[in-house]
């Protein structure tokens, strides 16, 4: 073997080994603030908006390197379980009860412009989801055992609750507010595709999985308020998706926490080889393969569409999201925390 061919080689193999050894890990960005963060919203490699307890908004346009910390102004006791960011400037906040609002900025966080507000005994908004930046719909827990949703085509200016929802909901079924992602919404531009254009995830005593108002039950744990299935990240390319959730009582028991969705052929359901390690309050595609999810026990990662998935960090988070248009991967949690999916 010559000189050259050996150097070659050499090369390949050293490229190949650093590339194989490169592990995710969990860089932290931002701690040590009196917020929970639920809501998160990261519009591309660089924008990255989120909100908590106690009226707090974090943003960042500069990909995460510094935050400007917020605090929307009469709303100090309030809790923002759900944003969604379209730019640097423009931000929608959803506070979940009694009286149940959201809010709109246009200006960065400096002013905030009430768009919706429900008085309604009860009341408890969970998500929102945009199909794009113009249609969104906004979904609730179920008053008299009838769901709520909401729906917008301008950029939340104005909000149109759907009254004619015939499902009723079971006792004890409802949503949970634990990362503003039991909700996905997608515009069908061919109606004839046969792909649903609503997905969203109930939880407690009984956990389904819901698809333009079609009721499929779910193999995830229920029977407890603390159970059920709590965020649904979808391929609608590839037509699959993952629904993570568990019993965040006990945020360490990875028993049936995970559901595994085809809807290529018709809805089908198939659980991981390995699940999670835990209770997951988030999931989110990183690639055709590629997922993550999170919840107050740690982090995931699969590589294999969900069937099996590794533990990458015990560290506590609520929410996880990649950027709309981009490729970075940031996380959200309790004390103010935010982080960021990095390989070393």
């Amino acid at each position: 073997m010559t000189l050259l061919k050996t150097i070659l080689l050499f090369l390949i193999v050293s490229l190949t080994l650093n590339v194989s050894a490169q592990k995710p890990v969990i860089n932290i960005l931002d701690s040590g603030r009196k917020t929970s963060l639920r809501g998160l919203s990261v519009v591309d490699d660089n924008i990255v908006w989120a909100s908590g307890s106690n009226g707090t908004i974090a943003r960042s346009t500069n990909g995460g390197k510094s935050f400007e910390w917020l605090t929307v102004q009469g709303y100090e006791q309030r809790d923002f379980r759900d944003i969604e960011a379209f730019d640097a400037n423009t931000a929608l906040i959803m506070a979940v009860a009694e009286p149940a609002i959201i809010l709109k900025t246009k200006d960065g966080g400096k002013t905030w412009k009430k768009v919706f507000e429900d008085t309604a005994k009860g009341m408890f908004l969970d998500a929102m989801d945009f199909a794009d930046d113009q249609n969104g719909v906004v979904v609730g827990d179920p008053i008299d055992n009838k769901m709520f949703l909401a729906t917008t085509r301008n950029s939340g200016e104005y909000w149109e609750i759907l009254k004619n929802i015939n499902d009723t909901l079971s006792n004890g079924e409802a949503f949970f507010a634990a990362s503003g992602t039991n909700l996905k919404f997608f515009l069908n531009k061919n109606k004839n595709s046969g792909l649903p254009s609503l997905f969203y995830i109930s939880g407690g005593l009984k956990s389904n999985f819901y698809f333009d108002f079609l009721k499929e039950p779910l193999q995830i744990i229920q029977g407890k308020e603390s159970t059920g299935a709590n965020s649904i990240s979808v391929d609608i390319k590839y037509k699959k998706g993952v629904i993570v959730g568990g019993d965040f009582a006990n945020d360490k028991d990875a028993t049936e926490n995970c559901v595994l969705l085809n809807f290529q052929n018709g809805i089908k359901f198939t659980v991981p080889h390995t699940p999670p390690h835990g209770y997951r309050s988030c999931v989110e595609y990183i690639t055709k393969d590629k997922l993550i999810t999170c919840g107050t026990s740690g982090v995931d990662i699969s590589n294999d569409g969900g069937v099996n998935w590794e533990l990458i960090s015990t560290k506590s988070f609520h929410v996880c999201q990649k950027a709309k248009k981009g490729s970075k991967v940031f996380l959200a949690g309790g004390n103010g925390k935010i982080a960021q999916l990095l390989y070393k």
